[in-house]
């Protein structure tokens, strides 16, 4: 049976300064965003992009993870955690990043940069969601490393099933690698493929929420549930009611732009 590797958090020590495995794995996914952002701007030299406005997209994509990911956390997760320790609210480097908050972060980014251009919000928000997915993924593999957010007790007989000993000396599913393949690569290959040729506005976002909903929905079952502001369910999870309407807001989008189709994405 697999052992989890127990990783050091920090991968480089300067020092005082300890660099994390965490962060790295941040940098890495807006270095992704970045270097993918710039070949689809080669494939696609009618998306109204260019390489100036990818920069300055990031700086302000970079604020709205950050932000919006540990507010996610704080708000949607461990709220009565973060109370008592609000000290603590302010310490990312030790994990706790909520996707769902970020997302919120992104769609405020997308939405001040959308008015900044002077260009609507849908094309802005077809361009950026295929250059997420991999950003997802690292992040994942940043939970893997770090040993948090560990799957569901497995059956025994499970070639890949993993111990945590820092958790029990129980088989889990390795659930951060879950959800890197589903969330991360394989919603990327759907979403680079689906928007490689002209869509509708807005329908490539449509399929982003719908994806990702769907896959986190699924991976949600494999992972150790979060007790988050409904409290602890093992039947649907504090992830799984925040994906639903992603996937509802999707498909209802997925049709809206389907019907006004006047604008190439």
């Amino acid at each position: 049976m697999l052992i989890h590797p127990q990783f050091d958090p920090v991968a480089i020590q300067l020092g005082p300064l300890a660099i994390h495995w965490y962060g790295l794995m941040y940098l890495v996914g807006f270095g992704l965003f970045l270097w993918l952002g710039h070949v689809r701007i080669k494939q696609r030299p009618d998306c109204g992009w260019n390489g100036k406005d990818l920069d300055d997209f990031l700086t302000w994509a970079v604020l709205g993870v950050i932000v919006g990911g540990r507010l996610g956390e704080v708000l949607f997760y461990q709220p009565g955690y973060y109370l008592a320790h609000p000290a603590e609210i302010l310490m990312v480097w030790k994990g706790g990043m909520s996707f769902h908050g970020g997302f919120l972060g992104v769609l405020a980014a997308m939405l001040l940069f959308a008015r900044k251009k002077g260009v609507s919000f849908w094309q802005i928000s077809d361009f950026v969601a295929p250059l997420v997915p991999t950003g997802l993924a690292a992040g994942r593999i940043g939970n893997f490393i770090n040993g948090e957010l560990w799957g569901r007790i497995a059956s025994h007989d499970l070639p890949w099933a993993m111990i945590f000993p820092h958790v029990d000396a129980m088989p889990r599913h390795p659930s951060q690698l879950y959800q890197a393949a589903l969330e991360g690569l394989a919603l990327f290959v759907i979403l680079w493929l689906f928007s490689a040729r002209r869509r509708p506005l807005g329908q490539v976002s449509a399929v982003f929420l719908i994806g990702y909903g769907s896959f986190r929905f699924i991976a949600e079952f494999f992972r150790t549930p979060d007790a988050g502001i409904f409290g602890q369910s093992d039947i649907i999870s504090m992830g799984q009611w925040l994906s639903v309407p992603m996937i509802v807001a999707g498909l209802a989008l997925y049709r809206w732009a389907a019907r006004h189709d006047t604008a190439p994405a």
